[in-house]
């Protein structure tokens, strides 16, 4: 049997790591973990791997190697995983005898989110990965669209956590599923990295998270993959009466992360192809904040305008707590309904 197609890391820097051993998710391992060789013998395969991965990585073009090695006893594949900026996330990388045929490649996607401006952007992988159609492809949307096709797991506070403290140099790792475009569910491997990149000692900083997305196999074949609903949504769900919507929110920049379920139709959230840009009022910024501020003491509401499908303010009535992501990162949980239009 011919051996498995790896998938490398490579975003944020330093040492590539390993992700994935063909559909099977590998939790940041150094490569010369991964190949061991006997005392006092060469590590032939690692000098192959690390030679070709660190080659890839010092080529501008990120070009794709195709070669035989020792001697032409051996055969490498390595293919970039680049992002919509053309920037190398990862590489599929596949090593065997020279009488072996490489085995059918998952799907796999480069994405980054910039966390300093709330925004998402995906690769053409990425965007084949989810099944989306050519004419809903966007090279950047609102951070909050990103999470349109997921059903995140267990993990999922931890995760929002680490969104809102935007702390260069925190990882992530999860199977989530990801629901297609053409209605199939799949099991996904996330992996992804938090970088400062601002420009210049002197800059503001921006803190970018880089990743890739590794389909791993039908979301109903894989035992990592979130179950159907888990127990505090349905608690969330119970809550809601016909015409609310929860959302949470990122308390420091006052900021959609992500809706809970359903988004709350009519409203211009998702910087999608065709939408309006998402905004809120000017007029209404000072409630906003006031609100925010509010929660330190109790749970709070009002009535904002934000930009709606249609290009105009469509007024929101929020009722907000405030909810613990994790031990000691806090963002609001708001339900939203639609409010009379008193104001223009």
């Amino acid at each position: 049997m011919a051996p498995d197609w790896l998938l490398i890391a490579t975003f944020g820097g330093g040492e590539p790591s390993l992700i994935g051993v063909g559909s099977t998710p590998k939790p940041f391992v150094a490569l010369d973990r991964h190949f061991k060789a006997r005392r006092g013998q060469t590590n032939r395969s690692l000098d192959d791997v690390r030679s070709v991965v660190l080659e890839m990585m010092a080529d501008p073009d990120h070009r794709p190697v195709d070669r035989l090695t020792n001697g032409g006893r051996h055969h490498i594949v390595a293919l970039p995983l680049l992002n919509s900026e053309a920037r190398l996330h990862g590489i599929h990388l596949w090593r065997g005898d020279v009488a072996d045929e490489p085995p059918q490649r998952d799907p796999v996607g480069a994405w980054h989110f910039n966390l300093t401006a709330g925004t998402a952007s995906g690769s053409k992988d990425l965007f084949d990965l989810y099944g989306v159609a050519a004419e809903d492809r966007r090279s950047a949307a609102a951070l909050s669209g990103a999470f349109n096709r997921l059903v995140t797991n267990h993990d999922e506070g931890q995760a929002l956590a680490k969104i809102v403290q935007s702390e260069p140099g925190t990882e992530h790792q999860a199977v989530w599923k990801v629901r297609r475009d053409d209605g199939t569910d799949r099991a996904a491997h996330f992996s992804c990295r938090m970088l400062d990149e601002r420009q210049g000692a002197n800059a503001a900083r921006v803190v970018i998270l880089r990743g890739v997305t590794h389909d791993i196999g039908p979301a109903d074949d894989v035992p990592s993959a979130p179950p159907p609903v888990i127990l505090e949504h349905r608690v969330l769900d119970a809550v809601l009466a016909p015409g609310e919507y929860h959302a949470y929110a990122d308390l420091k920049r006052l900021t959609l992360i992500k809706w809970r379920s359903q988004p709350m139709p009519g409203v211009a959230w998702g910087d999608a192809a065709g939408e309006p840009e998402p905004a809120i009022h000017p007029e209404d910024l000072p409630l906003v904040r006031s609100m925010a501020k509010e929660l330190a003491v109790r749970n709070t509401e009002g009535v904002i305008r934000f930009r709606g499908l249609d290009g105009g303010w469509k007024p929101l009535h929020l009722s907000v707590a405030l909810m613990a992501f994790d031990e000691s990162t806090h963002g609001g949980l708001v339900t939203v309904t639609e409010a009379p239009a008193t104001r223009e």
